[in-house]
């Protein structure tokens, strides 16, 4: 499973608190299933729920959901389109542990396809990425602000 990796770099790499202090991101894999059919091939696909735990957070909370949904939009889109799974895709519960710090906990359903494809003695697993998304507006660059200060962005 590759997502949850990735999805740790990301936060790690946008949202500055965790840049400075990478141990306050635990990152967990729950209720993971394999779906697979007997068929041609013996490809699969992952599903499982990953849960995300920040501790003493200190910054607003929307400083870890957009970079967040800007890595939902691009790895899993299909939860952010589908009308009846978007509402609820993210899940979170926090605990205020003084006046400046949450520990925050967050879930989301993942899926990641895989191929196997025999190779000489033994198989090879290639991870296919998701279907990208038509670009109906060009890219759009974002930025996050803490208090004013900008704190990260992409260059679009």
């Amino acid at each position: 499973m590759k997502k949850p990796t990735e999805l740790r770099a990301h936060l790690t790499q946008w949202v500055p608190d965790l840049a400075a202090n990478p141990d306050k991101l635990h990152v967990f894999i729950e209720r993971g299933a394999i779906a697979t059919k007997i068929g041609a091939g013996l490809g699969y696909q992952y599903a499982y729920t990953v849960q995300i735990i920040i501790t003493d957070f200190a910054e607003p909370a929307d400083v870890l959901m957009v970079p967040l949904l800007v890595w939902l939009q691009t790895n899993q889109p299909d939860l952010l389109q589908d009308p009846v799974r978007r509402d609820k895709a993210i899940a979170f519960e926090a605990e205020i542990v003084n006046h400046e710090e949450i520990d925050i906990a967050i879930t989301i359903d993942l899926s990641e396809r895989v191929i196997v494809s025999p190779v000489l003695g033994g198989y090879q697993c290639t991870h296919l990425g998701e279907p990208q998304l038509p670009d109906e507006t060009g890219t759009i660059p974002w930025q996050s602000y803490l208090q004013g200060e900008l704190i990260a962005a992409t260059d679009g």
